[in-house]
């Protein structure tokens, strides 16, 4: 049994409501570029056992631009991120993969620039370029189940707000059937009383 359903963190489920608190959008106008989305669905949970207890649980909205990442140490409620899609391309073979992700990229490097933003790398302690972190997800959807594999870099800059940073996660993600995609995404670090669930 999924671990985000044997006890998940805020009574997130699938099915319950997202809902931002109205001063969320106004106090990260300036800071980010993450648009505050409106009250949202949870259509389905991915899970990624990290090992050592430690899991990455993740709400995809039903607007599909939106999902809340909630790190799990045991039973206890790590760090919140709401991400948003940035934007995400078709991969069409490992070529193109290497293009983006390769050697020759700025992926990995251990500062990247992103729409006039320079972000850290948070993952990795090579000087120079670091591998991508290899990820296995289970989604739960009430049409499906099924996995995701993710290589993905992770950065992150100061906002300028107390206790929040924006992320900025790079991913190249295929399905079970084989679907490869790259995707951007941008979040910002939520705290308890940003949101409430319903």
């Amino acid at each position: 049994m999924p671990f985000s359903s044997t006890n998940p963190p805020f009574g997130l489920l699938n099915g319950r409501r997202f809902i931002p608190d109205a001063s969320l959008k106004p106090l990260l106008e300036g800071y980010s570029a993450l648009q505050v989305p409106g009250p949202e669905t949870v259509w389905a949970t991915g899970e990624v056992d990290l090992g050592d207890s430690v899991h990455l649980l993740r709400y995809y909205l039903d607007n599909e631009d939106y999902w809340l990442q909630v790190l799990m140490n045991g039973d206890k409620v790590g760090d919140s991120v709401l991400f948003g899609y940035h934007s995400a391309v078709a991969l069409h073979d490992e070529a193109h993969l290497q293009r983006l992700v390769g050697s020759q990229s700025k992926v990995g490097l251990p500062i990247y620039e992103h729409d006039g933003c320079l972000y850290s790398r948070q993952w990795g302690r090579e000087p120079g370029q670091a591998r991508l972190v290899p990820l296995y997800e289970r989604v739960v959807s009430p049409d499906a189940r099924y996995g995701i594999q993710h290589l993905s870099m992770l950065y992150a800059r100061d906002t300028g707000l107390p206790e929040r940073r924006e992320f900025l996660l790079l991913s190249a993600e295929e399905d079970e059937a084989g679907k490869a995609i790259f995707t951007t995404s941008l979040g910002i670090t939520l705290l308890p009383t940003d949101f409430h669930v319903t």
